[in-house]
């Protein structure tokens, strides 16, 4: 096949594109260049996307023997990833813009022009596995699993996707980039928001978004305990950070329990107050064979870090609701919940809806 290998500047990337090449398949390296000021992209590894990075990518696809481009997709990036990144925020809700990057960009916009140039698939260096069945599961390093930003994705688009290190541990990449002579062989992860500069979330968005004061209040007595400069600094679950100026009455801290944007008021509570035993999500997405006509046995992801949770699950065309089996914390509208079947091969990627509550 001829395919077009994602290269972000990684090891993971660049370990991708090598195994695609051995696999026999005609590779073509490209590296995405996201930002329309490259003077804003940040230095040394803390996130993807550096200007490191691209020069990384090239140097891989050297050492591999591939054709190798830059594509501009900053516009479409910026649109996609931060313009909805910035917004969701000012909506009160949490997102997660790698997610949002798989969906909008590497797997919608760089796999259209792919198509188009005559390329039968992206390959990308997520750790997930998309084996012959056409099933997604997660990747054999549960450490490392990507399968959860994946989810999103649909069934067009996984058909047109591949992810050769789904069988491998981060530790055996770096083995096998070090043997094939690749320098990203002991590069650091990347971790943080690739379009904040500095890892400041919070002046990111108030740099966009503005000063709006507003009052953090407690749930249990309604009473006013601290203010804000801007509801969209939070997110539910939210411990450091709060300078509330009442303490508790039983001394214990307190969470952020939700944002509200039409009254500008972020809301505060005991931890307990964060359970939840139900789920709901719009936009679902299922990949995994034929919508099921009523309520089955799930395992339920809500987090990308966060653990599974067994759960009822109902799909509709237009919405996703899961019942829990015993309460989660922390679930914040916006972020993905994801749907697992539990397989002794690897659980199966069912489907994704995002949080509305």
């Amino acid at each position: 096949m001829r395919v077009l290998a994602a290269m972000s500047g990684g090891v993971d990337s660049a370990v991708a594109a090598a195994r695609a090449v051995a696999a026999g398949h005609e590779v073509t390296g490209v590296h995405l260049a996201l930002s329309r000021n490259p003077q804003t992209y940040r230095t040394g590894a803390r996130g993807c996307c550096t200007i490191e990075d691209a020069r990384d990518a090239r140097r891989a696809a050297d050492v591999i023997g591939i054709p190798f481009y830059v594509w501009d997709m900053a516009e479409q990036f910026h649109a996609e990833v931060v313009d909805d990144f910035v917004a969701e925020y000012a909506a009160g809700r949490t997102p997660n813009p790698c997610l949002r990057c798989n969906e909008k960009i590497k797997f919608a916009a760089v796999l259209d022009r792919a198509v188009a140039l005559g390329f039968d698939a992206v390959v990308t260096g997520h750790h997930a596995r998309l084996g012959p069945d056409g099933l997604l599961r997660r990747s054999v390093d549960l450490a490392k699993d990507q399968s959860y930003v994946l989810a999103v994705l649909n069934r067009a688009q996984l058909d047109r996707a591949m992810f050769p290190l789904g069988d491998a541990t981060k530790a055996q990449v770096r083995v096998e980039a070090a043997q094939r002579g690749l320098a990203v062989a002991d590069k650091p992860d990347s971790h943080d928001i690739c379009f904040i500069a500095d890892g400041d979330t919070r002046r990111f968005l108030a740099d966009r978004l503005g000063s709006a004061p507003g009052d953090v209040v407690d749930a249990t007595t309604g009473a006013v305990v601290g203010n804000h400069d801007g509801a969209y600094a939070y997110t539910v679950g939210q411990r450091r950070g709060l300078a509330l100026g009442v303490p508790a009455p039983d001394g214990r801290p307190r969470y952020v329990l939700s944002i509200t944007p039409t009254s500008n008021t972020v809301t505060v509570g005991p931890a307990e107050a964060l359970d939840v035993t139900t789920v709901a999500g719009k936009r679902p997405v299922w990949i995994g064979g034929e919508l099921p006509a009523g309520p089955i046995e799930v395992l339920l992801q809500v987090r990308a870090h966060g653990s599974v949770v067994p759960a009822v699950v109902e799909v509709t065309d237009d919405g996703m609701r899961a019942e829990l089996h015993q309460p989660v914390r922390g679930v914040a509208a916006g972020q993905a919940m994801v749907v697992y079947r539990p397989d002794p091969a690897g659980d199966v990627v069912l489907g994704s809806a995002t949080i509305t509550t």
